[in-house]
């Protein structure tokens, strides 16, 4: 099994949610990060002063598929995320040794 990280720009997560789920992802977990890469952040103005901001907002989604899946599920995200501009994000996959539901006890590709 592989875990699929996407990092990508907040206003994508619909397309990409959409995505993953006609793609056959049952289960994803969201969360709201901060980060920069070669955007480097950004400068903006409050009341006449400038300032950097540093760390970018950003959505972390991450799903856990079987191997054959992931080079399906990594071209649908890169379909359903890409802008073409800097900051569009990354996808990072992780081999996953084991996965357990706690509820049923479930192991391996059945607890997915």
């Amino acid at each position: 099994m592989k875990k699929i990280e996407i990092v990508t720009r907040p206003f994508k997560l619909d397309e990409v949610k959409t995505a993953l789920t006609q793609a056959g992802v049952k289960g994803m977990t969201v969360s709201e990060v901060k980060g920069f890469g070669r955007q480097r952040g950004h400068k903006e103005v409050y009341r006449g002063a400038e300032y950097q901001v540093d760390l970018v907002p950003k959505v972390k989604i991450e799903v856990v598929v079987e191997d054959a899946k992931a080079p399906e599920i990594i071209e649908v995200v890169q379909n359903a995320a890409r802008t073409g501009q800097v900051g569009d994000g990354k996808i990072f996959v992780v081999p996953v040794e084991e996965v357990v539901r706690i509820r049923t006890g479930e192991t391996g590709e059945e607890a997915v």
